[in-house]
């Protein structure tokens, strides 16, 4: 069975930024999740190519629109390669497959009768590419996102019967595990409450674009043409792609992870055009909130953009990743602060979790020649084991609720009582006297085999630290073999020979 998940198509305005970054990361650590579980994962991810604002980005630039968008979406792919993310879809909404892709899946709406032609007039923003339907009272209509003048249009254009859609949408996005998080799905709830209206499907003031069939100057509007990247994306591979192929290949996703501030695309215009084409609806559309840094939203006319290639070159994608995904709740605002940052990875990486496998692999060396000791003593009531046993089955009921920083807290919880488990223990102590050697080795053994577990755990949300954690530990494991197998608690092999200190995590210096 496949896992479909997916990333927005990011827009090629502009190279990423830490939101798309943090969009990804959250994606990436659940496709590593649920490969490890032994799904077929699907990632998708990938870039959104046409409309005006990037026609009109390209003639300022003085390039073509194709060249600019080749050169956007090279930046997006060798960012996601610089952070090791591990899609397997990377669609590209200007290409020949996808376009194969959108004028079947229209002409599928149509024959559902659901298109006709009108008049759209109204202010619209070329940030967001949609009509606002209740700009602010100011002269100038200002887009309340991009406090940008909107632009009044008057034009003819296709239109999609969205207001047919109205009670199955209602029925839809009452299901709870629909929308989430819940403060999202009220939102839709109320926009759906107070009507649908038919949208718009084509301009014709746009020339970079998917021409529609049959109708001279009209191009498919942005939103129709980028929903179905997460459709063709999944029959990329097909020498002549089809919607029956994705559906057999994968479709319906299981998650589309977006911003909020695209959920109504998600959540209400893209599950009514896919019931129109007789297809099925995503199982779920989680919108995530913003980033701000130190308590300020981001914004180059405040110079408190925070780039994340200077990010991943100073701090490491495994600071960033851990920041990201364990400190801030999956759809709540999030605040990037540098001192909580550094403090975070020094306190829960270096110190919880680096320090104590090097201070135990080092008395393991010291006292038992280089090698895990014995466990013989292991008892049915160890107090540690039980814990490790309890962190597994949290750790894999909030990955399966998307509750990543739930997941990730609950690994720091078993590093900190295993700390505080050898701390009570005082093996340093106990080995003074001979005849507690026995003991000292089965303590040794409980913590360096609960330090294993922690770095089995971390594999989806830290995969290069959990690597290291295992080749401290004179281990090797592959992502695709028995990992839920080897989260049982005793695999740590006797005798192992332990390899020479090396610290699996530097602390950050504040700047």
């Amino acid at each position: 069975m496949s896992f479909v998940i997916t990333t927005p198509l990011y827009y090629v305005n502009d190279k990423p930024h830490l939101g798309s970054i943090y969009t990804t990361l959250i994606c990436d650590s659940i496709a590593r999740y649920k490969r490890l579980t032994g799904a077929d994962v699907i990632f998708i991810t990938g870039v959104d190519e046409h409309g005006l604002k990037i026609q009109r980005t390209a003639k300022n630039k003085g390039v073509e629109p194709q060249f600019h968008c080749d050169e956007i979406s090279d930046i997006f792919k060798q960012n996601w390669k610089n952070w090791d993310i591990t899609h397997n879809k990377f669609v590209r909404t200007s290409s020949q497959k996808h376009e194969y892709i959108v004028k079947e899946f229209y002409n599928r709406v149509k024959k559902s009768d659901d298109i006709y032609m009108g008049v759209q007039k109204g202010w619209y923003c070329v940030g967001c590419e949609e009509f606002k339907d209740n700009p602010d009272n100011s002269p100038t209509h200002k887009c309340p996102i991009h406090q940008k003048t909107l632009e009044w249009k008057n034009e003819e254009n296709l239109f999609f019967k969205l207001s047919k859609y109205q009670s199955q949408i209602e029925e839809l996005i009452k299901e709870p595990a629909f929308i989430q998080p819940k403060e999202r799905r009220n939102e839709i709830i109320n926009f759906v409450s107070k009507g649908l209206k038919d949208f718009s499907i084509s301009r014709t003031n746009v020339s970079w674009g998917i021409s529609v069939p049959d109708i001279d100057n009209h191009t498919f509007y942005v939103w129709f043409d980028a929903l179905l990247g997460y459709v063709s994306a999944i029959s990329l591979d097909m020498k002549e792609p089809s919607l029956d192929e994705s559906i057999d290949n994968g479709w319906p996703a299981d998650i589309h992870l977006i911003g909020k501030d695209i959920l109504r695309f998600h959540a209400v215009y893209w599950p009514a055009m896919l019931i129109s084409a007789g297809m099925k609806v995503p199982k779920k559309v989680y919108g995530h909130g913003f980033l701000t840094r130190e308590g300020q939203k981001m914004g180059k006319s405040l110079g408190n953009v925070l780039d994340p290639d200077i990010l991943l070159s100073k701090y490491g994608k495994e600071a960033v990743r851990w920041y990201l995904l364990k400190d801030i709740t999956l759809g709540q605002d999030g605040d990037f602060q540098n001192k909580r940052f550094v403090d975070i990875i020094n306190n829960d990486l270096a110190n919880t979790i680096g320090n104590l496998l090097n201070r135990t692999s080092s008395m393991s060396r010291k006292w038992f020649d280089n090698r895990v000791p014995s466990n013989e003593m292991l008892s049915k009531d160890n107090s540690l084991e039980l814990y490790a046993k309890k962190t597994v089955e949290n750790y894999f009921r909030h990955f399966n609720s998307y509750e990543l920083d739930l997941a990730a807290n609950v690994i720091l919880s078993l590093a900190i009582n295993t700390n505080l488990y050898l701390n009570e223990k005082q093996p340093w102590t106990l080995i003074k006297d001979e005849k507690n050697i026995p003991l000292v080795s089965n303590i040794i053994y409980n913590v360096l085999e609960s330090t294993r577990i922690v770095g089995l755990l971390l594999l989806p949300i830290l995969p290069n630290l959990s690597s290291k954690i295992d080749q401290q530990l004179g281990l090797l494991y592959n992502e695709k073999g028995s990992w839920k197998k080897q989260l049982d608690w005793g695999k740590l092999i006797h005798e192992s020979i332990l390899p020479a200190p090396n610290p699996v995590i530097e602390k950050l210096e504040y700047e």
